[in-house]
């Protein structure tokens, strides 16, 4: 038995469409996910959607449930939210993350899901993806007590990270970015704001979210001696200078990358990552991230006008409640 389902699929540079496709029913030990709600993950889909994935990084980028290769045609995304209707017991009825594709329904290996806490509304988990990374970010960060901190870059990643440090006991953390209206995404955190040329400098810790030479710049020059850069922006097939020359040295700096497909504790493993980033997700201070809403069938149109600013954007939910697939039980 086969059913019908529909994916958003990205088919050259800026544009997209939306194709049918017949997925089967799930097999011993999977599931079948109806989607409630998916993710745009701004910065990433931008790149993949300008074909701006480097070819020695395709394999790397390759998202869990991607089918077609870089540059295009790629079925891409990661943020999916869903309700499992059919497959293992156990899962039946739940409400499950996924880090799957935009697509109206699919099937994938039940380990592949996670239920979604009772306190977490569905529309909040389409987070969990980028929340697990700022997880991830602040494992690699490893930040003490009392540790004076900016996030330079105030993006989908970069206000997650926010959003988990603001937890941490006795830090001062302070946003930076250039965009003087992240400041009210900053106060609903609960995190200090800075545009780049006010921020706080003498920072034993900033982690850089920003994807621009200018954010990493300034991220080097807020350190005291002895301070740590993590940096999370993914520059895809752009190069950069990076100001390694006047107190670089001296103030015997360092910057360390962090990247999400490796598990930043070696006690930990993806599962217990991502379990605990929906944990955290119970905190509603998170919808602040949530910045738009659109209906699936929009998303070809709304693709591009994310891409380029015309539509502002941290995360923006895609809501599937109107989206019915052809043939579809």
């Amino acid at each position: 038995m086969t059913r019908a389902a529909r994916s958003l699929w990205f088919t050259s540079n800026g544009k997209s469409e939306i194709r049918n496709q017949e997925i089967p029913d799930p097999g011993p030990g999977e599931v079948l996910v109806r989607t409630l709600y998916s993710g745009v993950s701004r910065g990433t889909e931008t790149l993949v959607l300008r074909g701006g994935v480097p070819e020695n990084q395709h394999e790397v980028m390759r998202a869990p449930f991607q089918e077609g290769d870089f540059p295009w045609p790629v079925k891409y995304g990661y943020l999916n939210v869903g309700v499992v209707e059919a497959g293992a017991p156990d899962l039946l009825g739940r409400t499950v993350f996924c880090l799957h594709p935009h697509q109206t329904e699919y099937v994938v290996p039940a380990e592949a899901v996670t239920p979604v806490p009772e306190p977490v509304p569905p529309q909040r988990a389409v987070l969990a993806g980028t929340v697990e990374t700022a997880v991830n970010a602040v494992w690699d960060a490893a930040p003490l007590i009392g540790d004076r901190i900016a996030v330079v870059g105030g993006g989908m990643v970069g206000c997650s990270v926010a959003g988990v440090l603001a937890r941490f006991p006795g830090a001062r953390i302070q946003l930076v970015d250039a965009d003087p209206a992240r400041a009210e995404v900053a106060d609903a955190l609960g995190v200090g704001f800075a545009l780049p040329e006010d921020a706080a400098e003498g920072c034993d810790l900033v982690v850089h979210a920003s994807a621009t030479e200018a954010g990493l710049a300034r991220s080097l020059e807020l350190l005291a001696p002895e301070g740590r850069v993590i940096e999370l922006s993914w520059y895809g097939d752009r190069r950069i200078s990076v100001p390694l020359g006047e107190f670089f040295h001296s103030r015997r700096l360092t910057v360390r990358s962090s990247q999400v497909g490796v598990v930043g504790r070696p006690d930990r493993t993806y599962a217990e990552r991502m379990a605990l980033a929906l944990d955290l997700l119970a905190d509603p201070v998170f919808d602040a991230l949530i910045t738009g809403e659109s209906g699936f069938d929009e998303l070809p149109e709304v693709m591009p006008r994310l891409a380029s600013g015309e539509l502002p954007a941290l995360c923006h939910r895609i809501d599937y409640r109107s989206a019915h697939a052809p043939g579809s039980a």
